[in-house]
């Protein structure tokens, strides 16, 4: 029988405020058997609890007086505000009283109280954001980091590619996953200084069987095509590839609902075509995916997107129990621990 998961969840985060976060988790315990710490304000919390007469019983307020803003720098934040939600939440994953943080407020924040109150896997030397991406496949690709870490050098990278190939093999249940690393070019050749440095980097773990099939270079072009399951890059690339993607895929979807209802004789012929709207929407929208794992931080802790919905905020509360329930911050410390030992790049 499986063991009962615990998930902490910032309350204060978010663009659309607490009372989305609450609905998100009132959806995802009532499908669940996780218990859930509703951590921010128990006043407005509560307020919000009460708009549902069949409350789970597995849901938990634990109070926080204080918030970490959007505008906070994040490092300065956490020392001055030692009871804000996320703070509270990250402490309650370091102490034992939970397996799993969620939050969808201030990334950077997650990011400095992840590495702050959880500190790092012993082997890993910066963490990355592993997010999600849909394929034209139909499964899915990992990219990282995806803004965790702006400036890296190859053997960050290398940390990278071991990470996500854990979470993919042991998460999604890939084998033996292929590792991209992203370029301007599919030639070994191409790519800034890092790039080529990173190349050569991944090409000598290949040789020396790390836990990974190294693919090369893909194009920004190729990341969606399904030639890997994940695709490594620094976190200022990877974060305005997401953003990019994200922006083009509202605009295309929006384009299609325009040209589609441009002229009213158009409108009764849209019906048959609404199903595929619907599933292709699905595909390729976030919330879908909830949030993303920041990986090489000793503890789970899965970030949302800002703007999430109830509907997103549920997804990410399900992405933290399956990362519970495949143990994966032991996965990532024993496939360190086994890996090939690479010499510093130079």
């Amino acid at each position: 029988m499986p063991v009962a998961k615990r998930i902490a969840v910032d309350a204060m985060g978010g663009d659309r405020g607490p009372a989305e976060v609450a609905r998100g988790v009132y959806e995802a315990a009532l499908h669940s058997t996780s218990h859930f710490y509703l951590v921010g304000h128990p006043d407005v919390l509560q307020q919000e609890l009460k708009k549902w007469h069949n409350r789970p019983k597995n849901i938990e307020i634990v109070p926080a007086s204080e918030v970490i803003e959007m505008t906070d720098q994040p490092a300065v934040a956490f020392r001055k505000k030692p009871d804000a939600s996320v703070v509270i939440a990250a402490r309650m994953v370091h102490e034992g009283q939970a397996d799993a943080l969620v939050t969808i407020g201030n990334t950077g924040a997650a990011m400095a109280v992840g590495l702050l109150t959880l500190g790092r896997i012993k082997g890993i030397d910066r963490p990355a954001i592993a997010t999600p991406l849909p394929s034209l496949t139909g499964g899915t690709v990992i990219l990282l980091d995806a803004g965790a870490t702006v400036d890296c050098d190859p053997n960050n990278l290398y940390e990278f590619a071991l990470m996500g190939s854990a979470y993919a093999e042991h998460v999604l249940g890939v084998t033996k996953p292929r590792v991209a690393l992203l370029s301007n070019g599919e030639e070994m050749n191409k790519g800034n200084t890092l790039v080529k440095r990173t190349h050569q980097l991944l090409l000598s773990a290949s040789q020396m069987e790390a836990p990974f099939e190294f693919v090369g270079n893909v194009e920004g072009r190729d990341l969606f095509k399904g030639q890997a399951d994940v695709v490594i890059c620094d976190g200022f690339t990877g974060n305005v590839l997401l953003k990019t993607a994200e922006g083009v895929a509202e605009m295309v979807l929006s384009l299609i609902k325009q040209e589609l209802g441009r002229h009213i004789w158009m409108r009764p012929l849209l019906a048959p075509f609404l199903p595929a709207m619907r599933r292709l929407r699905t595909r390729i929208d976030y919330a879908e995916r909830g949030g993303a794992p920041l990986l090489g931080v000793n503890g789970i802790c899965i970030i949302g997107h800002g703007r999430s919905t109830y509907y997103a905020v549920a997804n990410a509360c399900r992405a933290a129990e399956k990362a519970v329930e495949h143990n994966i911050v032991e996965v990532i410390r024993s496939r360190v621990c086994k890996a090939p030992l690479m010499p510093p790049a130079t």
